[in-house]
């Protein structure tokens, strides 16, 4: 089994005002790129995505966020930048992404360097609606490996320990996705989160009703958590699901979006019923699982072409757009592939 994508190997939150700004988010890409081996060339690439991208905040939005996080591939390790903004947008964006042009009076390679140096890249920048750039860049090239799934999660402001988590676990015929909020705030809500996430990863092939059996003893000693499992069969174009407590999911496809029940509870107190679901998840349909520090008036048929983009992309789009202040908060996105 490979390594498991989970937002407990946590993210790095920059935000960027000024220029210092700037050299805070390579150091800390810096970090990123020892833990996960890459070679001086990487890194040297990884600091130059970081530099372009706050750079073009700070020149085209004046404020915005970077997020950085590891992410993993079989055995293969590497690094995403998420940049985001609620700035202008982009009006012509592959003339934007051509060396040369420019609207801030520069040279103009900033956003093409950034989709040249990436092994992925997505941007979502439609005119007077911000801007979300995603970049993937691997320990050593490879262009050609893509994930189908992207997730970010957001501490309540002031908080070091995020009390929200997910996690994605391919496994050879099914993917198995959690979403999980601990009780409260703070580094008790934190250790509830990873307790799910350390007991997802035991077996990550039980079904999600019995998943969160095993889930509801794991948290005893812990405060609980709203926890929602789905495991994905994409060869049967199906999705097994079980939520507990107050989190949104839902399956868009071509029909529309439909919501995903769950129940009352919180898992490792108060669960009183568990029941799984099985729903038609067809190739190209996005599962999406998101906690209630994210508003659920969103519609992404007011974001014409986004449901096409990368699903970091989505996440991003979503949290920067909803996400409440007073909360934890985090999106996990996944688009169902074609049968292997």
């Amino acid at each position: 089994m490979e390594k498991i994508n989970q937002s407990v190997e946590s993210s790095t939150w920059i935000t960027i005002t000024h220029a210092s700004d700037i050299a805070a988010a390579r150091r800390a890409g810096q970090r990123l790129a020892d833990t996960g081996r890459f070679d001086d060339v990487r890194a040297g690439q990884l600091a130059l995505l970081i530099t372009e991208a706050a750079t073009n905040i700070l020149k085209h939005a004046g404020d915005g966020v970077i997020v950085l996080s590891a992410v993993h591939a079989g055995e293969m390790d590497g690094i995403d930048v998420l940049a985001y903004d609620a700035g202008p947008g982009i009006g012509n964006m592959a003339q934007a992404l051509r060396d040369g042009n420019s609207s801030a009076g520069t040279s103009g390679t900033g956003l093409g360097a950034l989709h040249r140096l990436s092994d992925q890249f997505d941007v979502y920048a439609p005119r007077d609606k911000g801007a979300v750039f995603f970049m993937r860049l691997w320990r050593t090239p490879s262009p050609e490996l893509h994930l189908a799934s992207g997730g970010i999660s957001l501490p309540l402001a002031g908080e070091t320990a995020n009390g929200d988590a997910w996690a994605v676990v391919n496994l050879r015929q099914h993917t198995a996705l959690l979403m999980v909020d601990g009780l409260g705030h703070g580094p008790e809500a934190a250790k509830a989160a990873a307790a799910a996430i350390a007991t997802l990863a035991l077996q990550p092939g039980l079904r999600p009703a019995e998943q969160v059996q095993v889930c509801h003893e794991a948290l005893r000693n812990t405060r609980g958590a709203a926890l929602a499992l789905g495991l994905l069969d994409p060869a049967a174009g199906q999705l097994h699901f079980t939520g507990i407590g107050n989190i949104s999911a839902c399956v868009i496809d071509a029909a529309g979006r439909r919501q995903l029940a769950s129940y009352n509870g919180i898992v490792g107190h108060n669960m009183r019923k568990v029941q799984e679901f099985t729903v038609n998840c067809a190739p190209g349909a996005l599962v999406i699982l998101a906690t209630d520090g994210i508003g659920t008036q969103w519609d992404l048929d007011q974001y014409p072409g986004l449901a096409g983009c990368d699903p970091s992309v989505v996440a991003a789009v979503l949290l920067r757009d909803y996400a409440r202040p007073r909360d934890d908060a985090s999106v996990l996105v996944y688009r169902v592939p074609e049968p292997a």
